[in-house]
């Protein structure tokens, strides 16, 4: 009887009318003991999802200062390119246009140009967020005629997410400069490179979700078509992004758009051999990753 329990709350656990509709069901991926190219597919979709979770930095190289604080309410426009099927962006429902990211952005001044922040994120249509711990310093800042630069460091990991992990590590150059404008405004155009390093792990994925009590209850159908997706390690799994944008500054409030552009680059799979860019003749392909991300918030 407890185990026809455990069974019947599976299966109603398992049911679609739970999910969101951008909540990510990663066994449409296929599975790695029959399919050939789903390892390819999950590590090539933990690659999108990481550059689609670190597209925003909304942050010029200049520091705020030992006692200056910031908060700030962003919104990232994520488009994920051709990559949006279900082999590609495994969600409940497809993806028909770009995704939105707002998320709540605070940052602190630290002595010796250094700056903390923390970034959480909501991704569209799911009952999943992301969270970001930043810290960022400035080896130059505030000289007349010479641009700020500043190196950044970060890691962003996905929240509440069902059976899968990834964790996104990043570092960050940038440069910029600020300029007064009528003594009452400033504007600060700025560009920089981010290095993303993406590690991903999934749990045991069940393959065959839709299956029937009946089916479930079949002897040892309990552990048939459950496995688990080859570890993507994050030395071995680079992005690179590349962004530009711009801020401006009236009294207190402040203002910001940046253009984020992200290429995940390729990989060789023992199985089907190169995944790259390529979507028009490769079973699995990554796309670059485009972003426009916006700002508005208080920095005192």
């Amino acid at each position: 009887m407890s185990r026809r329990l455990w069974l019947v709350l599976g299966a109603l656990w398992s049911t679609s009318a739970l999910a969101d509709a951008y909540d990510f069901r990663i066994y449409q991926l296929g599975n790695p003991q029959s399919a050939p190219a789903a390892n390819a597919n999950f590590r090539a979709f933990s690659r999108r999802l990481a550059a689609g979770i670190t597209s925003a930095n909304l942050s010029p190289p200049e520091t705020l200062g030992h006692s200056a604080f910031a908060i700030t309410a962003d919104l990232s426009v994520v488009d994920f390119g051709e990559a949006k099927e279900a082999g590609h962006i495994p969600t409940q429902q497809s993806i028909t246009g770009p995704v939105l990211l707002p998320s709540i952005h605070v940052r602190k001044g630290l002595p010796w140009s250094f700056e903390l922040g923390v970034r959480a994120a909501w991704f569209e249509k799911s009952r999943m967020g992301t969270g970001t711990l930043e810290l960022k310093w400035a080896l130059n800042e505030g000289f007349t005629y010479l641009p700020d630069i500043c190196v950044r460091g970060s890691i962003t990991k996905i929240l509440n997410s069902r059976d899968f992990d990834v964790t996104a590590g990043g570092l960050d150059l940038g440069i910029g400069k600020q300029f007064a404008i009528a003594g009452m405004v400033t504007l600060t155009p700025y560009i920089g490179w981010n290095l993303v390093f993406v590690g991903a792990s999934s749990n045991n994925v069940d393959f065959n979700p839709s299956r029937t009590l009946a089916e479930a209850d079949a002897p040892g159908a309990e552990f048939s078509n459950y496995y688990v997706f080859d570890s993507v390690l994050a030395a071995n799994n680079t992005n690179n992004r590349f962004y530009g944008g711009f801020r401006f500054i009236a009294g207190v409030v402040q203002l910001g758009f940046e253009f984020s552009y992200t290429t995940l680059g390729s990989f060789n799979d023992s199985k089907i051999g190169t995944v790259d860019g390529t979507c028009q003749d490769r079973q699995v392909c990554m796309p670059p990753v485009l972003a426009y991300n916006s700002t508005v918030g208080f920095d005192f």
